[in-house]
């Protein structure tokens, strides 16, 4: 099992910027807004020679009983507890504060080895701030500056007194190279769970992992890291991410709201199945229809998640109505898994896991040639592409290149001049006859080489 240090601190001392260092990715976000970090986010870390696990945590933050800074800190604390070892960071520029005093103490108390970390250490005003941290009791500070790198060796020698030579080495595929259907059955499912504010997205996976892992408000915009976490249900693993509500545009102002837009953004790109959660008293709004399209772009397995279920008044035909109403307004998915849920109470769990899995096979599928060669000469047949300018375009044959998803080359003449909608009629035409619903289909055109391009004509 893997070493896993916990980085913990007052808010703003740059525990954020020290994690995305030490995990050699920006993952999480970082901003001189104290509190941005609410969620407890995992990485795997790497220095030098060292690997291990990395916790970044709220910052240690008093408030009121069941408030949201209240439950930063239990996020935090249940952090401690899993840690095998703590990173206690101080800000050298500010110095000491009483707020780091009262942390150190309960540092001390989680019983456990602690590191002290004096960051921002760069210049007159942290040297002198690192020599203050001395009175915390807690041994020889580490003097380091992580935005720009400096002091890594010495916190490396630091670590190596605790971690273990020997670590776990978690390699993850993270592209969209095709995979046996035997790899994809056994690899865990990336699934990223998008959607506009206050749909209920952290409320089903704390659901889901039968624990208040990610914290949840009746207020907007709580969520603003893109968190992972892993999940077994019915003996398949997924790897799930929460992600930030996504609004229009036009409506995201702060600074900090463009980071968690963009983060939400990269966690669609890296997952396999993109689960986009609507509210059930306002589905198909202008936001859901556009996060349907940029999740159809960016070529994901899609099921569609009605949350809130439990707040709609029942009539008979619903589920059929969400059926039609989903074609209706996604055309471009069509046939996308529609599960009506209520991740508040738990309402249609199963049905939502089981159409997950459905989608990531249909996104991994392969089509056998010969069936692939029967429907495009009937599909031609039923349906024969239009004459341009009095010209017949001729389209020779289909082949598919890829899976994830499923994409196919088709040769022709005159690539330029076949219409959109006669694609769109040979895409719905493959989704139909080979049973591939929601899916992003991909059809690019080829021009087949003329044999006698090369031919000089003949003189005159």
């Amino acid at each position: 099992m893997s070493f896993t240090i916990a980085i913990i601190g007052r808010p703003n001392v740059g525990k954020s910027t020290l994690f995305n260092r030490l995990v050699g990715q920006k993952l999480a976000l970082v901003d001189d807004e104290p509190g941005v970090t609410r969620d407890r986010r995992e990485g795997q870390a790497k220095l030098y020679d060292l690997d291990f696990t990395i916790i970044d945590t709220a910052g240690l933050d008093e408030g009121a009983k069941g408030s949201l800074t209240a439950r930063m800190q239990e996020q935090t604390e249940t952090a401690i507890e899993l840690a095998d070892a703590l990173m206690f960071v101080i800000d050298a520029r500010v110095g000491l504060t009483p707020t780091d005093r009262a942390f150190a103490d309960f540092a001390r108390k989680a019983n456990k080895p602690v590191v002290l970390v004096a960051n921002k250490a760069e210049g007159k005003h942290g040297e002198i701030g690192a020599m203050e941290s001395y009175a915390l009791g807690l041994g020889d500070p580490v003097q380091i500056s992580a935005e720009h790198g400096e002091g890594m060796g010495d916190l490396h020698e630091a670590l190596s007194a605790l971690v273990p030579e020997t670590a776990e080495d978690d390699d993850e595929v993270e592209d969209d190279e095709d995979i046996s259907e035997e790899e994809a059955a056994q690899r865990p499912i990336r699934v990223a769970i998008v959607g506009r504010p206050n749909a209920g997205k952290s409320t089903l996976i704390n659901h889901l992992l039968g624990e208040e892992r990610l914290l949840t408000s009746p207020e907007a915009g709580t969520t603003r890291d893109s968190i992972a976490v892993e999940i077994t249900w019915q003996d398949r693993q997924f790897r799930v991410f929460d992600t930030a509500g996504l609004r229009r545009r036009s409506r995201i102002e702060e600074k900090l709201e463009k980071l968690s837009v963009a983060d939400a953004l990269r966690a669609v790109r890296f997952a396999e199945v993109v689960v986009m959660m609507m509210d059930a008293q306002n589905k198909f709004e202008e936001q859901d229809l556009r996060i349907a399209d940029l999740v159809e772009r960016e070529g994901r397995a899609i099921v569609l998640a009605v949350n809130k279920w439990d707040l709609v008044e029942r009539k008979p035909n619903q589920i059929s109505q969400l059926r039609t109403d989903a074609d209706h307004w996604l055309p471009q998915v069509k046939g996308a898994p529609i599960v009506a849920v209520s991740g508040l109470m738990g309402e249609g769990i199963d049905r939502l896991m089981t159409a997950i899995q459905e989608a990531y096979a249909v996104w991994n599928r392969r089509l056998p040639t010969s069936a692939l060669n029967r429907w495009f000469e009937q599909a031609i047949q039923a349906n024969p592409p239009p004459a341009v300018s009095g010209r017949r375009l001729k389209l020779n044959y289909i082949t598919q290149v890829k899976a994830r998803p499923p994409s196919f080359v088709l040769f022709c003449s005159r690539a330029d001049a076949i219409p959109r909608s006669y694609l769109r009629y040979l895409i719905n035409s493959l989704r139909e006859t080979f049973d591939l619903p929601g899916t992003p289909i991909r059809i690019t055109l080829r021009e087949k080489a003329n044999p006698f391009a090369h031919k000089r004509k003949r003189p005159s």
